[in-house]
């Protein structure tokens, strides 16, 4: 092989090494939402950075009880959502929004639960070497609220 060309392959890796490695260490990207009380996937969802504030999007719900399809079939609505997102479908929806990194963390936006309608502050942790993400959404004080793990998807 010509050296040049040894160096061609060899920049080619290092470069798609360095991409691989810099997708964990931001909540950019495609999660597995894991619900914090039954541990059942509940759906996926899509992290962006849209101009350094991050937003999510529901891409797919999962593992709907008989009673939710029954009601809602196999597409659920958002029936206790306010404005906009009023009795308007949950995959497409735009969950979380205005969220900032602020050192190890990302916080400063808000989060919405499309099961109660309701919005929460929002704040994103990076675990296991940004295979896990720590979703805490709370009401006033961080210590107060709850948390889910999501998992990330290739």
């Amino acid at each position: 092989m010509k050296p040049l060309f040894r160096f061609a392959i060899a920049a080619s890796l290092l470069i798609g090494a360095g991409t691989a490695l810099a997708a964990t260490d931001t909540p950019v990207g495609t999660w597995k939402q894991i619900d914090d009380v039954s541990g059942k996937a509940k759906s996926i969802i899509e992290i962006t950075d849209a101009n350094g504030q991050l937003q999510a999007k529901v891409v797919k719900v999962m593992n709907l009880s008989p009673d939710e399809i029954a009601r809602d079939g196999d597409h659920p609505i958002c029936r206790k959502c306010d404005g906009e997102r009023k009795d308007k479908p949950i995959e497409g929806m735009t969950i979380m929004w205005g969220v900032s990194k602020d050192g190890d963390v990302w916080d400063g936006g808000k989060i919405l639960d499309p099961k109660s309608g309701k919005v929460y502050k929002v704040k994103l942790t990076l675990a296991e070497g940004g295979r896990k993400l720590d979703v805490h959404g709370y009401i006033g004080f961080a210590l107060l609220g709850r948390s889910q793990t999501w998992e990330r998807q290739e």
